[in-house]
């Protein structure tokens, strides 16, 4: 019987350069020996490799700097880092060490700008991209942000009343704005066009009414963006393009404008069979930018991307342990995990995300076709197909007497966020420890542990079994208040 290793050599072109397997025939994920952590730090555990968000900021880079000199494009390229995709500390200040810049969502993002400036990780010069719609506490910070000196934070107006707040409170002497366009979903959406950004047929309005007539207010940035991400597609193509006339359209009035904002998009690999041709997509992107441009007799304007899931997902791992084998009948046999799905991987559930799965140990051991399960009662709490088949193949292993051991890889962007990290979860199910692998300055493997795992008293303390601030209590008038209005008017009328 073939084992687990012949089966991917004969499927993949293994090893990659991020994959391979050791003389003991265990997983090597970016050359950390996986067994190594796991042995001490047990499972389940998330890991966080560092190196790779540098690796990719610094790549997304060169695509665009290899692209702007083949097409002699003018316009300079700003990387921001879409904050959304992983808030956690470890991240943002890895990524601003390859000097990025940021784009937030909330007021809560604000928190961490200060914060930031603070610890002198970012100054007043560094560009902060506000995007989002924009509740009162989102606008005072913002706001604060202008008064305070920060130059470069420019929100991206969402809606045609948004500006109303700035012109009132912003009392910087020259504060940037820019106008996130509503574009048209993909067809086979549920709606048709974003219920983000200004529509088209608006931005001219906008701009003439109350824009230009405050002289402090400059139209600096017209922002894009697509749910679907930057494909080579006809639909892509055709939003883009729009898009790039009516910023050409805008320049010939707004003098001011001198940028664009084309979003985020670019996929990270969720499978080991990935075709996606980085360098030729963005290459393209440049060249029609510039040919919309010189068609239009305009400039071509500076160019910034917020990129998110390319810039952390393919640094975060998550490993877990079998703990069970359960053949429920004939055909299915489960592997159940010392984890879940829903709590820990809620992309998985949630969307139907495939990632990366493959074993840690037991590379030489035949294979057998499995489903696996994880801790909740949900009966959506599984994983049994990848991404380039309908099937999901793992090691035979002897439960008894020995471990298995399993990964999903390039789980770092969003899985943190959209779980609830260190909050209530399906069934109670803790976040698992977390640990940090970096390299020190002899490139030698170095390990963190970032969290622990969630224990009790988190979780009786947020659900208020162990809350130590005295509550407050309020009357309001119920039934007996309301009866006792009803009666003495009835006696005021009789």
């Amino acid at each position: 019987m073939k084992r687990y290793i012949d089966l991917i050599e004969q499927t993949f072109e293994f090893p990659t350069r991020e994959f391979g397997v050791d003389e003991e025939h265990t997983l090597m994920f970016n050359n950390v020996p996986l067994m190594d952590i796991i042995k001490q730090y047990g499972t389940p555990l998330k890991i966080s490799y560092l190196p790779k968000i540098s690796e990719h900021v610094e790549n997304a880079k060169l695509l665009f700097r290899n692209a702007m000199k083949k097409y002699n494009y003018k316009g300079s390229y700003t990387y921001c880092y879409c904050t959304k995709s992983s808030h956690f500390k470890f991240v943002i200040e890895t990524a601003l060490k390859s000097n990025v810049h940021l784009e937030t969502s909330s007021a809560f993002d604000i928190d961490i700008i200060r914060s930031l400036f603070e610890e002198e990780k970012i100054n007043e010069s560094t560009y902060v991209i506000c995007n989002g719609y924009k509740r009162p506490k989102y606008l005072e910070g913002i706001s604060a942000l202008h008064n305070d000196g920060f130059i470069n934070c420019i929100p991206i107006l969402d809606n045609l009343k948004e500006i109303d707040y700035y012109l009132q409170n912003s009392k910087a002497e020259t504060v940037n704005l820019g106008i996130r366009i509503a574009t048209d979903e993909e067809p086979n959406f549920a709606f048709y066009t974003s219920r983000l950004g200004v529509r088209y047929s608006d931005i001219s309005e906008l701009y003439k009414e109350k824009i230009k007539p405050n002289p402090r207010f400059k139209l600096k940035m017209l922002h894009f963006f697509i749910n679907a991400g930057i494909k080579d597609n006809a639909y892509y193509w055709s939003e883009l393009t729009r898009f790039m006339f009516k910023y050409c359209e805008m320049k010939k009035v707004c003098p001011d404008l001198d940028s664009i904002d084309i979003g985020g998009g670019l996929p990270i690999q969720t499978s080991l069979v990935f075709n996606y041709d980085y360098q030729a997509m963005i290459d393209e992107i440049i060249e029609n930018i510039q040919w919309i441009c010189n068609k239009n007799n305009v400039p071509v304007p500076h160019i910034f991307t917020e990129f998110g899931s390319y810039t952390v997902g393919e640094s975060g791992a998550v490993i877990y342990k079998v703990i069970d084998k359960k053949q429920q009948n004939d055909r299915e046999l489960w592997y159940m995990i010392d984890g879940s799905f829903i709590t820990q991987l809620p992309d998985s559930w949630g969307i139907g995300q495939k990632y990366i799965m493959m074993p840690v140990n037991n590379w030489d051991s035949p294979y057998e076709k499995v489903n696996l399960g994880g801790l909740t009662c949900d009966s959506q709490d599984f994983y049994n197909t990848e991404a380039h088949s309908e099937d999901l193949y793992l090691p035979v292993f002897d439960i008894e007497s020995e471990d298995q051991y399993i990964g999903f890889f390039h789980t770092g962007a969003y899985q943190e966020s959209l779980g609830g990290y260190g909050g209530i979860q399906h069934c109670l199910i803790p976040a698992p420890q977390h640990v940090l692998v970096n390299l020190d300055a002899d490139g030698n493997i170095t390990t963190e542990l970032f969290a622990e795992e969630q224990d009790s008293n988190s979780m009786m303390e947020i659900l208020g079994y162990k809350s130590q601030k005295k509550k407050e209590t309020h009357t309001i008038p119920g039934n007996g208040a309301s009866k006792k209005a009803k009666k003495t008017t009835e006696e005021a009328l009789v």
